[in-house]
């Protein structure tokens, strides 16, 4: 009996033993499996790495390119910086992450012969900020930009600064980069003497052109552009500066088709800013000359400031009104713009706009892009509107409360309603209720 339980003693650890080294055996295999399949970052190819960095803000990627040697590499290779955006910000005065001005000068000081696009924006209201971006902007002395943009999203940021500051460091890059084709500038003290520099470095390259908010430029200093920058295809500018002389310029033989001339009609203050009016023999001339161009006007005003717009024919192509807008300029509106092909109403008041949309329908035959916000349209002028303009409307955006149900329909009733003269599903858009 004891000879047979010490057998079992024995049969019984061998068997412990040869489990215990099958389970190691599989661990070992396992951890071996687990290496093997594991991804090998440092031999990813650079291409790869380096669509993945251009993703990537500065400050990011720095960091990443701290792993290991090829991804340092990668974080040199010029492809990586012909596009640069960064924000400028004080941690005091913004949440917002921002990309520190240290940091910038290093990369411009060692990629300034690759840079290409470059975009400043300062998104808060600190001077200090605004003069950070202006050193670093006087350092573009070896760059071959054709891109730049300078953004503030805070007033007062760049006005804030010393004109003569902010125009040395502007200067410099209009000298030196001989090749811009895009130029954005909003709210900063840029003048005309220097879009004079713009234009005798740049006047063959130069083909966007987009200014905002800069009192400092007057309708002399745009006709000085439009009339040396033959190749300009897109202009967007205050309608204070636009004038008949440019429109004639844009016009002249020499000058290219213009593809896309936007326009922001502003008044902060009602009744404080006084609107002139644009010659139709201008207008004619210009469309005459570029057939195509795309119209953009932005109109934020008060109903009162209305009466010097929508007189004669203007040929807008896309409307946006982001203020309360009357019925009697909706009207004109049908009377007036031929060419429209989007328009969008932020709000109206509470007399309904059946027949101005009507009124539309009839005259404006390119429209294809329509949205409402605060109005008002009874359902049945609403289904008349979409059956006169039919399959065109690509594009349809209307707020449910909108639409005032009638006799003839309902709510319910108008989605399927609008859906069949559409030839598609159709639904207005409800307002989130978060």
């Amino acid at each position: 009996m004891k000879r047979g339980r010490k057998t079992n003693e024995a049969n019984s650890s061998s068997s412990e033993e040869t489990t215990e080294k099958e389970s190691k055996r599989h661990k070992v295999i396992d951890e071996k499996t687990v290496i093997a399949q594991s991804p090998d970052w440092a031999n990813l190819l650079q291409d790869i790495i380096l669509q993945v960095f251009q993703y990537l803000p500065l400050l990011d990627r720095a960091h990443a390119s701290q792993v290991c040697r090829s991804w340092n590499q990668v974080f040199h290779m010029p492809d990586l910086w012909r596009c640069f955006e960064f924000e400028l910000n004080q941690p005091a005065t913004s949440y917002l992450r921002a990309t520190h001005p240290e940091l910038i000068k290093q990369i411009i000081k060692r990629h300034s012969n690759h840079l290409q696009y470059v975009s400043f924006k300062v998104v808060d209201s600190s001077k200090e900020s605004a003069e950070a971006a202006c050193d670093i902007l006087s350092q573009l002395v070896n760059c071959s930009l054709k891109t730049l943009g300078l953004i503030s999203t805070a007033r007062p940021s760049f006005m804030d600064l010393p004109k003569s500051h902010f125009i040395s460091a502007l200067t410099v890059v209009f000298v030196n980069s001989k090749s811009l084709s895009s130029l954005k500038i909003d709210d900063t003290p840029v003048d005309d003497p220097s879009l004079k520099v713009l234009v005798a470095n740049n006047s063959d390259t130069l083909k966007l052109l987009k200014m905002s908010s800069c009192p400092h430029v007057s309708p002399a200093g745009i006709l000085c552009v439009a009339d040396q920058c033959h190749g300009l295809r897109e202009l967007a500018l205050n309608y204070h500066l636009l004038s008949d002389e440019l429109l004639l310029a844009l016009s002249s033989e020499k000058h290219v088709r213009l593809e896309h001339l936007r326009i922001d009609v502003v008044s902060e203050n009602p009744g404080q800013t006084q609107f002139h009016t644009i010659q139709k023999s201008s207008w004619d001339a210009f469309i005459k000359h570029s057939p195509k161009v795309n119209l953009v006007m932005y109109f934020f005003l008060y109903e009162e400031e209305f009466d010097p717009f929508f007189r004669y024919e203007i040929p807008v192509t896309h409307l946006y009104f982001g203020r309360s807008v009357s019925k009697d300029v909706l009207g004109r509106v049908g009377m007036t713009c031929p060419r429209l092909v989007e328009l969008v109403v932020c709000a109206n008041g509470l007399r309904p706009l059946d027949e101005e949309l009507i009124r539309i329908a009839e005259r404006c035959k390119y429209l294809s892009a329509v949205g409402l916000g605060e109005c008002e349209v009874s359902c049945s002028a609403f289904v008349e509107f979409v059956k006169m303009c039919g399959g065109r409307l690509s594009q349809l955006s209307i707020m449910e409360e909108v639409l005032i149900p009638d006799q003839k329909y309902s709510l319910e009733q108008i989605h399927w309603e609008v859906s069949k003269h559409l030839g598609r599903v159709w639904f207005p858009d409800m307002m989130p209720t978060w």
